[in-house]
């Protein structure tokens, strides 16, 4: 009944952590994301309670879907401790150890790793009829990488190529596709094409080997490669990286 009470939890929780702000939770995560190599046996992530309450914690891994209650979540991997109490200003380590060797071996794959803190519930009835207790979940990205992988994760977005397009509804679009076998988060793209400057911080991740689309200005160019794409990627250490793409000179402009 207990571990049932706080998998409802979990549910009605993912709709809370998109509106919550974060500051309001306790708990809080090492990382940004998780980065699992083959090489290694486990990895693992630090979380420390800053509140002055104990919160009540779950955790778990998914395959994609937010709205999964932890119980039919699927993934290779087995994650411990799933349930534990964290006291206050205590520090908590969660070990990521994979089971299976089933996954894609010449790309990385995509998780989700959760977090659900429940804090304590008022003590007094008389409290308990005038609160309003939340929980917050953190779902950060947990990404398997086979070894052998051509390249590396820093060097991927380089590889990316980018066309402008127009869509069948009218709406002008920024595309990036992704040749590398690596994950690619943006947080801003910049584009520039004639002398104009067209820019989407909305962000996108593309997949390897996938292609996405940046809504843009629909007063760009309806086609063709922009001169120019300045954009910021998170890095394996969830830093965001600058960096620039150049278009190559066609041969006519070469030969002028």
């Amino acid at each position: 009944m207990f571990k049932t009470s706080i998998c409802r939890a979990a549910i009605a929780a993912v709709l809370l952590a998109m509106v919550a702000p974060e500051t309001l939770a306790s708990v809080v995560l090492t990382g940004t994301r998780v980065i699992y190599s083959e090489s290694e046996r486990e990895v693992s992530l630090k979380l420390t309670n800053e509140g002055d309450a104990p919160s009540l914690m779950q955790a778990w891994i998914d395959d994609g879907d937010p709205n999964a209650a932890p119980e039919n979540t699927k993934s290779p991997f087995a994650l411990t401790p799933p349930l534990f109490r964290l006291d206050a200003k205590k520090g908590q380590t969660l070990r990521i150890i994979q089971l299976q060797q089933t996954l894609p071996r010449d790309r990385e794959s995509l998780f989700w790793l959760n977090v659900l803190e429940v804090p304590p519930v008022a003590s007094s009835s008389n409290d308990q009829q005038n609160l309003l207790q939340f929980a917050f979940r953190s779902r950060i990205k947990l990404f398997f990488r086979p070894t052998g992988l051509p390249g590396d994760a820093d060097s991927a977005p380089t590889k990316v190529t980018w066309r402008f397009a127009r869509k069948d509804d009218g709406h002008h679009v920024l595309t990036a596709t992704n040749p590398t076998p690596y994950h690619i988060t943006y947080t801003k793209v910049e584009a520039t094409a004639g002398g104009h400057m067209y820019s989407n911080d909305a962000g996108a991740m593309v997949n390897p080997g996938g292609t996405v689309e940046f809504a843009i200005d629909n007063t760009s160019p309806a086609s063709g490669e922009p001169a120019q794409v300045r954009y910021t990627f998170i890095s394996d250490y969830g830093a965001g990286v600058s960096g620039v793409h150049i278009a190559k000179p066609t041969q006519e402009a070469k030969g002028q």
